[in-house]
């Protein structure tokens, strides 16, 4: 689910009617039941003066933006009970991506969080092989990309409860593949939350 309207990315994809079509519920429905998390919250819309603002962080390396983004976070898990516990696991970058612009603005914001909250959990579990650039893909070959890229080791998550914490959703499959990852390695409750939605 995302935010207010509870409803993830691709199922806006199916939100307006096409001539009366029964696949429109199908397709959301299937989404539903085959989703590896339970729900998904976003802070901003990747638009206007919201885009300018992961614009001056994640390409310009403002970096107390990232301040500003972990006390968001930390707002919306103390408005959800059910992230009271969940230990934080970022989104692990591409292989070559930190070396190629010289840091990762996921992790940073991370451990932002765990500066602003010292009881925080935070887990690196999750591991990247390398792929292609997501950005380039539609949903389809995007999940098909990263299909068993984006792994937890054997035993290496000791986790009941997790929270996903990316910068931008798209489509929604990079989430997806992480949450399932980490459903395999035992994790029972699983939520998402990113700083902005495309």
């Amino acid at each position: 689910m995302i935010s207010e309207n509870e409803t993830c990315v691709p199922c806006r994809t199916y939100s307006a009617p096409l001539n009366g079509s029964p696949e429109k519920s199908e397709n959301i429905n299937d989404c539903l039941k085959n989703r590896s998390y339970d729900r998904l919250w976003v802070l901003f819309p990747y638009t206007g003066r919201y885009r300018k603002l992961l614009t001056a962080y994640k390409f310009k390396k403002n970096l107390v933006l990232a301040d500003f983004f972990a006390e968001k976070i930390i707002c919306k898990i103390e408005e959800n009970p059910e992230l009271f516990d969940a230990v934080i696991v970022p989104v692990p970058p591409r292989p070559g991506k930190t070396k190629e612009s010289g840091w990762d603005q996921v992790d940073y914001l991370v451990k932002r969080i765990k500066k602003f909250c010292k009881e925080k959990n935070i887990k690196f579990y999750l591991r990247r092989k390398k792929s292609k650039i997501q950005k380039q893909l539609n949903r389809k070959d995007r999940l098909e990309n990263l299909k068993n890229r984006i792994y937890a080791p054997n035993g290496s998550v000791l986790a009941q409860t997790v929270l996903i914490i990316d910068d931008v959703i798209t489509t929604g499959s990079t989430m997806e593949v992480c949450a399932k990852a980490l459903k395999e390695g035992g994790v029972k409750n699983i939520y998402g939350l990113c700083l902005f939605y495309d």
